[in-house]
């Protein structure tokens, strides 16, 4: 690695040419199969043809590219947030998604993307005022929800998501996930420098070794992907935008950026990094041009990947040039789709055993954030206590609210975003209100909400809010 002067910040370091490219690799073997399983879960939902799939699989990976590139270089002072970030397609949309394609056609999913993307834009510097009612109570919660909630995302690439087939639990593929798993373990805890940085990538070369064998390496589609592909603007023809779908994807775009604040939150605590309001309005409005990129380009909403904020606290490489880079990757897997059927040949029980650790990773990230959170407050205490049964009350009890108006499941069904609302609106009555000067509450509680009150009634709302950095 290079060594950068006193004054600046570990996200601004350049490493060397050979350990950018090495960390680059190692964060698009982390994200590709969480990417790519938004367009194969869209495509499978609606029956489309295995080369339509393709192609939003393509358009997925390039406009990913561009938004990681967006994000951890910025542009002037409008877009990105400058951090090591991974943008990738988040499944919050992909219900309502489904739901528009069935009410009003394909056309009406990306022009009502399109639009939810532009309203996200516009709301993305507004949004952003209202960081004070996201302390480290909410985005910790959500962190140990969206940590504990990817769990299963690792199972299901490991044994597989379908119980009755025969290769479901196969002692072999467990086995090779967990070799995958000691060896990452190993490197990380017991190697040293550069070694113990790369451990999930050189864990996850041990696995594809060990699989091949065991004949788990499947380049069959290779053979048959183009060398170079464009995809086309609009390839489902001129959008359409139903009043019910656009409000639907503005909705899911308010949903993303909830989930986006709590992995800038988990990024300042790891990185070290104070984060001002206009760092996270610039990343809200980064998920928003995703928005109208994708519905241009047939492509998804991007979120900021948490299995990649885990692949950052994990291997303690904070530069932004190094996801940059693996954004360049990106839009290069999304315009030769034959390199993206190579990483896409990966197997499962490969990716799995590494997400493992990442995912348990994001929420050891939450634990210690709500060390902050002022638990030693019963209510506050009990505020994370609902909330995060909430949020793993969908994970544990699949179907629960099928039953409920279809308005409705953006938020129940996704316990992420339930135990987002539930944290938030939770905190917003019981330390925001008269509430938090009740007897019983401990006294740094009611301490902070007289401290509140008396600047929001003496003195003018600070112009940029910023974050305590937590190494």
């Amino acid at each position: 690695m290079t060594h950068s002067a006193a004054a600046t910040h570990r996200v601004d370091e350049r490493l060397s040419p050979g350990a950018t490219a090495t960390f680059g690799v190692q964060h698009l073997l982390i994200m590709y199969a969480g990417s790519v399983a938004v367009p194969l879960a869209f495509g499978a939902a609606l029956g489309l043809d295995q080369a339509t799939i393709a192609m939003l699989i393509n358009a997925d990976l390039l406009i990913a590219g561009i938004i990681t590139v967006v994000q951890s270089l910025g542009v002037r002072s409008v877009l990105g947030a400058r951090l090591p970030i991974i943008g990738g397609a988040t499944f919050v949309q992909v219900a309502p998604l489904i739901a528009i394609a069935h009410e009003h056609g394909l056309p009406a999913v990306w022009g009502c993307m399109l639009a939810g993307g532009l309203i996200g834009m516009a709301l993305a510097y507004p949004f952003a005022r209202i960081i004070r009612y996201f302390p480290p109570l909410v985005t910790g919660t959500v962190l140990v929800v969206v940590g504990v909630s990817l769990v299963s995302v690792a199972g299901g690439l490991i044994v597989g998501s379908v119980r009755t087939a025969p290769t479901y639990g196969d002692m072999g593929r467990i086995g090779l996930a967990a070799l995958v798993l000691v060896v990452a373990l190993a490197f990380v805890t017991l190697g040293r420098g550069f070694w113990s940085q790369a451990g999930l990538l050189v864990a996850i070369a041990a696995g594809v070794l060990v699989a091949w064998p065991m004949g788990l390496l499947d380049f069959g589609r290779v053979g048959g992907a183009h060398w170079f592909g464009v995809v086309r603007p609009f390839h489902f023809g001129a959008p359409t935008f139903p009043i019910a779908g656009v409000i639907s994807c503005g909705i899911v775009m308010t949903v993303i950026f909830a989930e986006t604040l709590a992995s800038l939150m988990a990024l300042s605590e790891i990185t070290g990094k104070r984060l001002t309001r206009g760092d996270i309005a610039r990343a809200l409005a980064a998920d928003g041009l995703s928005g109208v990129l994708g519905g241009i380009m047939n492509s998804f909403y991007d979120t900021v990947f948490n299995q990649n904020v885990g692949a950052v606290r994990t291997t303690r490489v904070h530069s932004r040039y190094v996801t940059a880079l693996a954004g360049v990757l990106l839009v290069v897997l999304g315009l030769i789709p034959k390199m993206g059927a190579v990483v896409a040949a990966l197997p499962g029980p490969v990716i799995g055993g590494a997400a493992l650790m990442l995912f348990g990773t994001i929420a050891v990230v939450g634990i210690q954030t709500l060390r902050r959170a002022g638990l030693a407050d019963s209510t506050n205490a009990t505020i994370v206590a609902v909330s995060v049964g909430l949020g793993l009350l969908p994970k544990f009890s699949p179907g629960m609210f099928d039953r409920f108006p279809s308005w409705s499941t953006t938020i129940l069904s996704d316990g992420v975003v339930l135990a987002a609302v539930s944290a938030f609106v939770l905190n917003l009555v019981f330390n925001h209100t008269w509430l938090a000067l009740a007897p019983h509450r401990d006294e740094s509680v009611r301490l902070a909400a007289a401290n509140a009150d008396a600047e929001e009634a003496h003195a003018a709302p600070a112009p940029v809010a910023s974050f305590p950095a937590h190494a």
